[in-house]
């Protein structure tokens, strides 16, 4: 999301920093389920034993999708992937299959769920997706309250309580104070009750002119 442009963003928004202005790639009417596939062979990756003979075909089928695949490679910011905020994740595999609820200056909320591919152990998220979950939010959440582009500089997340895996969720956060370019954000992550799961600080850095 923070590489995209939008209207309301302040002009100097398009030219801060050394990144490309992306205009967001349109997903095809089949994109999301192609995605939902993969994320379901990455379920399945991580949750079956398979029989030699059943990953000797799989190897095979694999490696003739990504030659299937391969002849299509186009440069950053040609592709669909996480530019669609209609699809679970924007469309990317890498970011969590979470959909926007709320985008706008005040907030910017999530909801989805953590699958098995993110299981860390007991059936619980593992403690590294959250930070991930977290700093993409930041992501959006400056673009939303319309600051140029900034980087991460520092994440910390308070793990309250077990996150589980398969049960929807809810996050958001928000912009807390600004100064100079440092801007400071939080955000916290709820079961369906209310329950705090985890909170995050973070401070992001907006880019100086070129900065990559």
């Amino acid at each position: 999301m923070s590489e995209q442009t939008d209207s309301t963003v302040d002009a100097e928004y398009e030219h801060h920093g050394g990144f490309p202005v992306y205009t967001p790639v349109k997903a095809g009417p089949n994109f999301g389920r192609f995605v939902e596939a993969l994320r379901r062979l990455q379920d399945l990756a991580v949750s079956t034993h398979i029989p030699d003979d059943v990953v000797d075909r799989a190897i095979e089928q694999a490696e003739a999708l990504g030659d299937l695949l391969e002849p299509h490679v186009v440069p950053e910011g040609r592709s669909p992937a996480g530019f669609n905020v209609d699809l679970p994740g924007r469309g990317s595999l890498l970011m969590l299959p979470w959909m926007l609820e709320k985008f706008d200056a005040e907030s910017v909320r999530s909801r989805g769920t953590f699958r098995i591919y993110h299981r860390g152990g007991n059936s619980a998220a593992h403690g590294g997706t959250l930070p991930l979950l977290f700093d993409d939010l930041f992501g959006m959440v400056v673009h939303a309250a319309g600051h140029p582009i900034a980087r991460t500089a520092y994440l910390h997340v308070n793990y309250r309580k077990i996150t589980p895996l398969e049960t929807e969720l809810v996050v958001e956060g928000r912009v807390d104070r600004v100064d100079g370019r440092k801007l400071f954000c939080s955000a916290e992550l709820r079961d369906l009750d209310g329950t705090l799961l985890a909170d995050c600080e973070a401070l992001m850095v907006q880019l100086r002119p070129g900065q990559p």
